[in-house]
């Protein structure tokens, strides 16, 4: 089975889009509020985003089922209050609990957080339990930024998070780390802000003991980890420096790699640093890239093309990284998947 665990809502339909724009007016003084009940999205409605797109793609490619979360760049957390935060992730995790609803045997939800400049993490903890116990999410996305490529907030080893960590504990869920909208014009968004944060992500943990308070969280690096697998050796270095143990024994118990990078080199040479006990495989498909490469003549982010071709791992490896590792890193995951027979 291929188990494609970072997928985004990124074809939603347009009223979506167009409901946001009015609450988004709304922060700027530009209207009132929009009612939430005015959405009006059909089945149909997202049958049609979907058969035309992400499920078109995963035919073509071979892929079995996607872990599905709200549009990343859509969070946009630095957007008005907590009150619009919570009613924006309301409305994006309910549409995205309706597509696992509609093709049980190819989506599972991923939920955002409300997350808002300025509140504790805390305040999220109410709709990540609606998310899981209510809707039957196996993942959140964590925006360790919430300002929006100004990181006012404290870092994720900061003890603020905790409830948060706590409750990703206790519902035996792992969470994406990633960012959203780049409001800085010094940080593209996907080409520069997610990937800071990817790295800068990694660099808090290492600094930190996050995990000595929680062994049993899990925490998924997307984009390939950033510049981390680039960059291991100085990692390395700098945990010797910080008087951390080994890498090994201090992040890869908790911390795992995905595989949204997008040439064959990438995914080499991740393959080749991290473990593969720390890789799973993911596309972000339909997301940050788009279009054919010239020079292989196929998607940018048809990433199964490019496990499939590493010399790095053996059938068993990649075993693990297309199926094994998501079902032992999410086990609401494997639940459900069981539950299905799959």
């Amino acid at each position: 089975m291929i188990i494609d665990i970072h997928g985004h809502y990124t074809t939603a339909p347009t009223q979506l889009g167009a409901w946001r724009d009015l609450q988004i007016a709304f922060t700027e003084q530009r209207g009132g509020a929009p009612d939430p009940a005015a959405l009006r999205i059909s089945d149909d409605d997202i049958r049609e985003t979907l058969e035309t797109n992400q499920l078109n793609l995963m035919n073509e490619r071979g892929s079995d089922i996607t872990v599905f979360s709200p549009r990343a760049s859509f969070m946009a957390h630095h957007i008005g209050d907590l009150a619009v935060s919570e009613t924006w992730a309301r409305i994006c995790n309910d549409l995205c609990a309706r597509v696992s609803e509609l093709y049980p045997e190819r989506f599972l939800m991923g939920a955002m957080l409300p997350q808002t400049p300025g509140t504790g993490p805390a305040t999220s903890v109410a709709e990540l339990t609606r998310a899981v116990e209510e809707l039957g999410a196996v993942t959140v996305n964590l925006n360790p930024d919430p300002s929006g490529g100004k990181w006012t907030s404290p870092p994720l080893t900061d003890r603020s998070w905790y409830p948060i960590y706590e409750k990703l504990v206790e519902y035996e869920i792992p969470a994406m780390v990633h960012v959203s909208t780049s409001c800085n014009p010094a940080f593209h968004t996907t080409g520069a802000h997610y990937l800071n944060a990817d790295t800068t992500a990694f660099m808090q943990l290492l600094q930190g003991d996050l995990f000595r308070d929680f062994p049993e969280l899990k925490l998924v690096i997307p984009h390939g980890g950033g510049a981390v697998p680039y960059h291991w050796g100085r990692f390395r270095g700098l945990a010797i420096a910080l008087g951390k143990p080994k890498i090994e024994e201090h992040l890869l118990n908790n911390v795992f790699f995905d595989t949204c990078v997008y040439h064959q080199p990438g995914i080499d040479l991740l393959t080749k640093v991290v473990p593969t006990e720390n890789i799973l495989f993911a596309s972000e498909m339909i997301g940050a890239v788009r279009d054919v490469d010239p020079r292989s003549g196929h998607y940018f982010d048809d990433t199964k093309r490019y496990v499939d071709a590493t010399t790095n791992l053996n059938d068993a490896q990649r075993a693990q990284v297309f199926e094994d590792n998501a079902r032992r890193v999410y086990p609401r995951l494997d639940r459900a998947l069981t539950a299905r027979g799959l």
